[in-house]
Formats: structure tokens, sequence, C-alpha cells
């Protein structure tokens, strides 16, 4: 018994000495393939339809589908916020973020960026083709779409993207409030432009989930494997 505590202090200490954000990136990376793999198990099995239709149809007014709830402005306003998950507006941030990075010599983070937005984006794409699920017919989309439908690509790549720039940004910092900080403001972009895509009526409620489920996950198992090869700043 007595040389199972020093062990266990180790265990300790080690738990202790690490960054808040990796244990949140740990237990993301723990539970969201799990939560991933029943989502799509019974999105296949048809067992989530009528979750998805009753949200999809909440958005929009009982009287006419193609209208959505809220005022006009809205509308606007969430294609807007949308754009924040595109390819184009991820693809420019990407770039413009791995070239600041070599600029300043960061060259192990600049690849673990780039390696985790186009790994993400190239997982997500395979697991479209995949599953192959139609984009859903319950209301009229409110932006033109034509490619496949689970996950959302705008919920997996905005998860990965602001997450790893959040998480990236965080540890250059040196207290737990900006750290904090940080790490809610990448949460809540992701949350926003997922919920943007139901709004618009361009994805089931089970697509945004199955996107920000393999997003995080993907993010934080970039992050796991590459803490130990970025230097502290």
């Amino acid at each position: 018994m007595q040389s199972d505590r020093p062990l266990a202090g180790n265990l300790i200490d080690r738990i202790r000495s690490c960054e808040p954000i990796t244990l949140v990136l740990f237990a993301i990376l723990s539970g969201g393939g799990l939560a991933f793999m029943k989502l799509a198990s019974e999105m296949l099995e048809g067992e989530t339809w009528a979750f998805d239709d009753n949200i999809l149809k909440f958005f929009r007014q009982p009287n006419d589908l193609s209208v959505p709830i809220g005022p006009d402005w809205l509308t606007h306003v969430v294609r807007d916020l949308t754009s924040l998950g595109g390819t184009t507006v991820v693809s420019l941030v990407t770039v413009l973020t791995v070239i600041y990075l070599l600029l300043i010599r960061k060259r192990a983070a600049g690849i673990f960026v780039f390696v985790s937005v186009v790994g993400g984006w190239a997982l997500s794409t395979c697991i479209k083709m995949t599953i192959a699920r139609p984009r859903p017919l319950i209301v009229p989309h409110l932006v033109d779409v034509h490619d496949l439908s689970f996950p959302s690509g705008h919920a997996m790549l905005s998860a990965v993207t602001y997450l790893t720039l959040g998480a990236l940004l965080s540890r250059m910092q040196t207290t737990f409030a900006a750290r904090a900080y940080i790490i809610v403001v990448a949460v809540l972009l992701a949350l926003i432009i997922g919920c943007s895509r139901i709004y618009l009526g361009v994805h089931y409620p089970t697509d945004v989930l199955g996107g920000w489920c393999a997003g995080a996950t993907w993010a934080a198992l970039c992050w796991m494997l590459a803490r130990a090869r970025l230097s502290p700043p």
C-alpha cells in the first residue's frame, strides 16, 4: 500500500499542474466521440426525426413555414453570423493566423493550427460522404446550399477553428479570467454559428449537434497531441 502513495501523489500533482483549458479539452475528448457515435446511430435509425421536425418548425411562423420567427432584421443578422463558419471566413482566419505564427517564429503552433483546421475540414467531408444525409426539406431554406447535411460543416469547422485558436490564445494568458474569457468567446461563436444553420433551415438540429461533438472532439485531440510540442510563450 505504501508504494501506491507516491504514484497517487504524482498523479494529483500532474493534474493540479495542468492548465484549465487542458482539463476542459480532455473532458471533451473523453465524451465527444461517444456522443457523436450515439447521435449518428440514432439519426440513421430515424429516432431523431420528431425532434428535428419540431425544432425546425419552431423557428418558423405556424401559418407560413417560409417565414422565420422574429423581426425582419433578424434574418439578415443570422445570415451575417453564419458566414463566420463558412469556408471563406474560416480559410482566411486560418491562413492569416498561420502566417502570423510563422512570422513570430512559432512554427510548431502554426503547424498545429493548420493541421487542426484542415484535418477537421477533411474529416467533416469524409463523414458527410459516408452518411450521405440529404438536406432538410421540412422548411424552405433561407440561404442556398448544395452539399450533404450530416454533420453540419459550419458547426464542425467553427468548433474546430475557434476552439483551436481559443486554446492557443488562452495558453498565452497569465490570468485565469483572461483564459476563461477567451474560451467562453470561442465556445459562444461555435454555438451561435451552429444555431444559425437551424434558424436558416439548412440543417437538422442533429446535424448541428453532430458537428459540435465531432468538431470539439477533433480540436481537443489535436490540442492534446500538440501540447507537448508547443513551447511556452
